[in-house]
Protein backbone atom coordinates (compact mmCIF):
# COMPACT_ATOMS: atom_id res chain seq x y z
CA UNK A 1 0.00 0.00 0.00
CA UNK A 2 1.66 3.29 -0.87
CA UNK A 3 1.49 5.58 1.73
CA UNK A 4 1.92 9.23 2.18
CA UNK A 5 5.36 10.77 1.69
CA UNK A 6 4.65 13.40 4.39
CA UNK A 7 3.59 10.70 6.58
CA UNK A 8 6.52 8.19 5.93
CA UNK A 9 9.19 11.05 6.53
CA UNK A 10 7.32 11.93 9.82
CA UNK A 11 7.76 8.00 10.15
CA UNK A 12 11.27 8.08 9.86
CA UNK A 13 11.91 10.91 12.11
CA UNK A 14 10.17 9.21 14.89
CA UNK A 15 12.67 6.10 13.98
CA UNK A 16 15.48 8.17 14.29
CA UNK A 17 14.45 9.37 17.86
CA UNK A 18 13.82 6.09 19.01
CA UNK A 19 17.04 4.87 17.74
CA UNK A 20 18.33 7.67 19.34
CA UNK A 21 16.31 6.84 23.10
CA UNK A 22 18.36 3.24 22.61
CA UNK A 23 21.43 4.47 22.63
CA UNK A 24 20.95 7.07 24.94
CA UNK A 25 19.35 4.56 27.48
CA UNK A 26 21.86 2.12 27.14
CA UNK A 27 24.70 4.04 27.99
CA UNK A 28 22.59 5.29 30.89
CA UNK A 29 21.57 1.80 31.93
CA UNK A 30 25.77 0.19 31.78
CA UNK A 31 26.67 3.38 33.34
CA UNK A 32 24.21 2.78 36.43
CA UNK A 33 25.67 -1.19 36.04
CA UNK A 34 29.18 0.60 36.18
CA UNK A 35 28.62 2.27 39.38
CA UNK A 36 26.41 -0.92 41.26
CA UNK A 37 22.80 0.57 40.75
CA UNK A 38 21.39 -2.26 39.32
CA UNK A 39 17.74 -1.36 39.59
CA UNK A 40 18.54 1.56 37.97
CA UNK A 41 20.53 -0.65 35.08
CA UNK A 42 17.90 -3.08 34.50
CA UNK A 43 15.00 -0.02 34.86
CA UNK A 44 16.78 1.89 32.08
CA UNK A 45 17.46 -1.10 30.12
CA UNK A 46 13.95 -2.26 30.00
CA UNK A 47 13.24 1.27 28.80
CA UNK A 48 15.83 0.78 25.89
CA UNK A 49 14.00 -2.36 24.84
CA UNK A 50 10.55 -0.76 24.95
CA UNK A 51 12.87 1.94 22.45
CA UNK A 52 13.87 -1.19 20.45
CA UNK A 53 10.23 -2.22 20.07
CA UNK A 54 8.77 1.08 18.92
CA UNK A 55 11.56 0.85 16.79
CA UNK A 56 10.76 -1.93 15.12
CA UNK A 57 7.02 -1.25 14.96
CA UNK A 58 7.81 1.99 12.63
CA UNK A 59 10.23 0.19 10.74
CA UNK A 60 7.29 -2.19 9.91
CA UNK A 61 5.03 0.66 8.90
CA UNK A 62 7.11 2.34 6.75
CA UNK A 63 8.11 -0.88 4.68
CA UNK A 64 4.03 -1.97 4.64
CA UNK A 65 3.52 1.76 3.51
CA UNK A 66 6.13 0.86 0.69
CA UNK A 67 8.92 3.19 2.20
CA UNK A 68 12.41 3.24 3.21
CA UNK A 69 13.62 3.00 6.63
CA UNK A 70 16.18 5.42 7.59
CA UNK A 71 18.45 3.76 9.98
CA UNK A 72 21.47 5.74 9.70
CA UNK A 73 20.73 8.91 11.22
CA UNK A 74 19.46 9.86 15.14
CA UNK A 75 18.88 13.22 16.68
CA UNK A 76 21.49 14.13 19.90
CA UNK A 77 22.14 11.78 22.57
CA UNK A 78 22.36 13.60 25.83
CA UNK A 79 23.96 11.66 28.05
CA UNK A 80 24.24 12.60 31.79
CA UNK A 81 26.63 12.22 33.97
CA UNK A 82 25.29 11.43 37.22
CA UNK A 83 21.30 10.24 38.13
CA UNK A 84 19.89 13.06 38.60
CA UNK A 85 21.27 14.60 35.27
CA UNK A 86 20.36 11.17 33.60
CA UNK A 87 16.82 11.30 34.70
CA UNK A 88 16.35 14.81 33.34
CA UNK A 89 18.23 14.12 29.86
CA UNK A 90 15.50 11.05 29.63
CA UNK A 91 12.81 13.62 30.58
CA UNK A 92 13.67 15.79 28.19
CA UNK A 93 14.08 12.78 25.13
CA UNK A 94 10.27 11.89 26.10
CA UNK A 95 8.56 14.89 26.53
CA UNK A 96 10.38 15.56 22.84
CA UNK A 97 8.97 12.25 21.89
CA UNK A 98 5.66 13.22 23.09
CA UNK A 99 5.40 16.03 21.21
CA UNK A 100 6.15 14.04 17.94
CA UNK A 101 4.16 11.24 18.44
CA UNK A 102 1.09 13.90 18.84
CA UNK A 103 1.63 15.79 16.27
CA UNK A 104 2.32 12.79 13.91
CA UNK A 105 -1.02 11.08 14.91
CA UNK A 106 -2.50 13.88 14.18
CA UNK A 107 -1.11 13.67 10.62
CA UNK A 108 -2.10 10.17 9.81
CA UNK A 109 -5.78 11.04 10.86
CA UNK A 110 -5.04 14.19 8.55
CA UNK A 111 -4.02 12.27 5.44
CA UNK A 112 -6.93 9.56 6.61
CA UNK A 113 -4.32 6.96 7.60
CA UNK A 114 -5.90 5.24 10.89
CA UNK A 115 -4.45 2.26 11.03
CA UNK A 116 -0.58 4.30 11.21
CA UNK A 117 -2.68 6.74 13.67
CA UNK A 118 -3.54 3.26 15.78
CA UNK A 119 -0.30 1.81 15.92
CA UNK A 120 1.57 6.01 16.63
CA UNK A 121 -1.29 6.11 19.80
CA UNK A 122 -0.40 3.05 20.99
CA UNK A 123 3.55 4.10 20.86
CA UNK A 124 2.46 7.17 22.44
CA UNK A 125 0.55 5.29 25.09
CA UNK A 126 4.26 3.73 26.27
CA UNK A 127 6.26 6.97 25.86
CA UNK A 128 3.37 8.63 28.55
CA UNK A 129 4.34 5.29 30.79
CA UNK A 130 7.99 6.20 30.60
CA UNK A 131 7.63 10.24 31.43
CA UNK A 132 5.50 9.24 34.44
CA UNK A 133 8.56 6.15 35.46
CA UNK A 134 10.99 8.82 35.00
CA UNK A 135 9.29 11.53 37.17
CA UNK A 136 8.59 8.93 39.89
CA UNK A 137 12.26 8.62 40.13
CA UNK A 138 12.88 12.22 40.35
CA UNK A 139 10.26 12.35 42.91
CA UNK A 140 11.63 9.76 44.94
CA UNK A 141 14.92 11.69 44.95
CA UNK A 142 13.34 15.04 45.97
CA UNK A 143 11.88 13.14 49.02
CA UNK A 144 14.48 10.66 49.92
CA UNK A 145 17.45 13.25 49.04
CA UNK A 146 19.88 11.82 46.64
CA UNK A 147 21.97 9.59 48.65
CA UNK A 148 18.93 7.40 50.29
CA UNK A 149 17.48 6.83 46.68
CA UNK A 150 20.69 5.07 45.51
CA UNK A 151 21.62 3.25 48.65
CA UNK A 152 17.74 1.89 47.26
CA UNK A 153 19.20 0.86 43.69
CA UNK A 154 22.01 -1.29 44.70
CA UNK A 155 21.61 -5.20 44.53
CA UNK A 156 19.03 -6.50 42.32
Amino acid sequence: MKGNPKLIETLNSLLADELSAINQYIVHSEMCANWGYDKLHAKFEMRAIHEMKHAEKLIARILFLEGVPVVSELKAIHIGNDIPKQLECDHAAEEDAIKAYNAAIRLAGDVNDFATREILEHILQDEDAHIDEIEELQDQISHMTLPIFLTTQVGG
